[in-house]
């Protein structure tokens, strides 16, 4: 709270009673730099403030009565041109933002973050709004501001839920209470009894917010060498109300603001945001303020390192001080320039440009209108004696008259003209204009930039063209790089600010839930930029490749190159259904198909058999060359053993071996009759010996 009397305006507001830092700022400390940076803010709103006017005609012309006051809006013919040449780039394609992974690991966080970067910006934005605002603020004012920030709001929901009871199970057959069959006790079962009406809390808004900051309102710390990064702090200046305060629920001490002496006219350093600004609320929750909110570093620990802090303040009165909310912990602004200056952190539009040229246009074209406008063009004068009053009433009726025998009618009458404008002049207007469209690079429809100008040829006129397109390209790089600082801190606060499972509509039909935990990584965010030749070019390129290598590649690839001419052509829904596209078989060609898979199968079957056969036919093959080399083996034995035969029977060997084999034969028998005789001569006596034995044996057993 004040440390005085609450409706004293004068009294600064304590911080310590806002946060228990060591050492935090005073509102002296932040307005001394408010203060000190003023200077260098005013001198750029004052080169703005000449930049528009030249841009809208409202240059002061001191003329004489009854002369133009013309003033050509040169500038702002040049600008019209360069609005749509430079937004339709980014709202020809519904995906602005296209999230490359640094590695292969993110590859699914960074589609994640792509695609919820660009349903923020197409479905919870006015994507069309901010782009034209953007870039018309970039053409008009030279730079463009753009703050950051995060919009979060919770309401109540009436919502009905059902009222269930347990009740018994009841037989159908018997009427009576079934029985659990497991437990042997009652079944039982949940029976909707009713309704019920509760109040539920639910997030109307959580999404990041873009706002095109009036220059105005916006002061950045002029040591920062041309770059926000290294600025200590910015200051911004916006109208709020009591009601908007406390529904924001970031701000504090809102009593201790005397809302019956703060008003916005009282504060002349901001724009205000409407054309009339008579128009005030009475009432004090409705009633507007303006609040300036300081972005900067503070060494609040008092250790000699700063940290990141956001103050704000209405009056003299703290409403808010805490360290920067934002994950990236930095000022949470973009600046874009549109045509940079060398270490300066603001642009020129190409109003600085052609400034001369306007003006010399202007004074060309006035001097052009003073000549014709002050002509008496259509009056016709009469020489006073060439008619008499008769006749001179019958000219005045359009009647036929008489004139004087002594006047010559050709010099009687005359007949006032716009007198003819110097060529002088025309060429001065042309010569202005061509320099103006050679300073900004834009042809605007007049005798301007063209062929002629580098060569009355083709390559003249392509010369010509690629030059602009480079100097509108060049402008384009800068626009698309602030877009890419946006989008890398809309993902850094997605990461922060977005529920756990945030539901991304993909499309029509599909749904993702997105995980916070995958989308805090640091990605190449790389802008989707197209224009209309470009988009052409490629699709003429694509075209000629599927012409060329069309009946070559497999289908799949020409669906695929087909797809990507659909999307160049702005043809998302084709793109589509040539994606998802799967060609019907023809039955026709199917069963033709399937005909000549079992023609082939049986062709291969055939073969197999074939293969199957010639290794039998191997085999039988061996065995017959065996059998051969047997049989000649055979034969050369038949051969010898009849060499040898005739050799032994004519040397007598044959007769030799038969006689020996007949002695041999003849001992054979002897022994075989010597071995007979001594077998009986050995029965004969062991039959003997038996019958000795016999006789023995009974004359012992013989009885006495």
């Amino acid at each position: 709270m004040s440390e005085t009397n609450p409706t004293d305006d004068t009294t600064e507001t304590d911080a310590t009673t806002l946060v228990d830092w060591k050492n935090p700022p005073s509102l002296g400390d932040l307005k001394a730099d408010y203060d000190s940076a003023k200077v260098a803010h005013d001198v750029h709103t004052e080169e703005v403030d000449n930049w528009l006017r030249v841009l809208n005609g409202e240059q002061t012309i001191n003329a004489k009565r009854g002369r133009s006051k013309l003033v050509p809006r040169l500038a702002r013919r040049q600008a019209e041109w360069r609005y749509a040449a430079l937004s339709e780039p980014f709202l020809s394609t519904d995906d602005l933002f296209n999230t490359a992974p640094q590695t292969f690991e993110d590859k699914e966080s960074a589609v994640q973050n792509g695609m919820v970067v660009n349903y923020q910006l197409n479905c919870r934005m006015d994507k069309v709004k901010f782009i034209d605002e953007y870039v018309r603020t970039a053409v008009d004012e030279g730079t463009v501001i753009v703050r950051t920030g995060w919009e979060f709001e919770e309401g109540e929901r009436k919502i009905y839920e059902d009222v269930m009871e347990t009740q018994p199970v009841m037989d159908p057959n018997t009427g009576q209470m079934a029985v659990d069959p497991q437990t042997g006790q009652p079944a039982m079962q949940e029976v909707k009894v009713g309704t019920k009406e509760t109040m539920q809390t639910v997030i109307l808004k959580n999404h990041p917010v873009l706002t095109v900051c009036d220059y105005n309102n916006v002061i950045v710390d002029p040591t920062c060498d041309g770059n926000i990064e290294k600025a200590s702090f910015a200051i911004y200046s916006f109208e709020t109300s009591l009601s908007e305060l406390k529904k924001d629920g970031r701000y504090q001490n809102l009593d201790d603001i005397n809302f019956e002496s703060a008003s916005v006219l009282s504060e002349p350093d901001h724009e205000v945001n409407t054309d009339d600004t008579s128009f005030t609320f009475k009432d004090k929750a409705r009633k507007k303020v303006i609040a300036r909110e300081y972005w900067g570093y503070w060494d609040i620990d008092d250790t000699g390192e700063v940290k990141p802090i956001v103050a704000t303040w209405v009056g003299s009165t703290f409403i808010r001080l805490e360290e920067n909310p934002y994950p990236d912990k930095k000022i949470p602004f973009v600046l874009v320039q549109y045509l940079p200056r060398r270490k300066n952190i603001y642009g020129e539009p190409d109003a600085s440009l052609i400034e001369d040229n306007q003006k010399i246009v202007g004074a060309v074209t006035r001097g052009i209108i003073d000549i014709i406008g002050r002509s008496a063009n259509g009056q016709q004068g009469i020489r006073k004696d060439a008619l008499d009053v008769t006749n001179a009433r019958k000219f005045e009726r359009g009647e036929d008259y008489k004139f004087n025998a002594n006047v010559d009618p050709r010099q009687a009458f005359h007949m006032e003209v716009y007198p003819e404008i110097p060529r002088s002049a025309l060429e001065v207007l042309n010569m202005q204009n061509n320099d103006a469209e050679a300073l900004t690079g834009v042809k605007a429809f007049t005798q301007g930039i063209s062929g002629q100008a580098l060569g009355a040829t083709a390559t003249g006129i392509r010369s010509a063209l690629d030059a602009t397109s480079k100097r509108e390209l060049g402008i384009l790089r800068r626009l698309s790089n602030g877009l890419t600082q946006i989008g890398r801190k809309i993902i850094s606060m997605n990461a922060e600010f977005l529920d756990d499972e945030e539901i991304i509509r993909v499309t029509n039909e599909e749904f993702m839930a997105i995980n916070r935990n995958d989308l805090g990584g640091k990605y190449d965010i790389k802008l989707n930029i197209s224009t209309a030749e470009a988009d052409e070019q490629k699709a003429s390129e694509l075209a000629f490749m599927l012409q060329t290598m069309g009946n070559t590649m497999p289908p799949e690839m020409s669906y695929m190159i087909l797809a990507d001419i659909a999307k160049l052509r702005k043809m998302p829904d084709l793109a589509k259904r040539i994606e998802e596209y799967e060609p019907q078989p023809d039955p026709m060609a199917q069963q033709r198909a399937q005909l000549e898979n079992a023609l082939l199968e049986a062709q291969v079957m055939n073969e197999s058999a074939k293969a199957k056969e010639n290794e039998v036919d191997v085999h039988l093959k061996k065995a017959k060359a065996a059998t051969e080399q047997a049989k000649a083996r055979s034969m050369h034995s038949s051969s010898d053993l009849s060499d040898l035969d005739f050799v032994e029977k004519e040397s007598g060997v044959s007769h030799a071996r038969e006689i020996d084999s007949d002695d041999r034969k003849h001992a054979q028998q002897m022994e075989n009759k010597e071995f007979d005789r001594l077998s009986d001569m050995d029965k004969k006596e062991h039959d003997r010996m038996s019958a000795l034995d016999k006789t023995a044996f009974d004359a012992l057993t013989k009885p006495s």
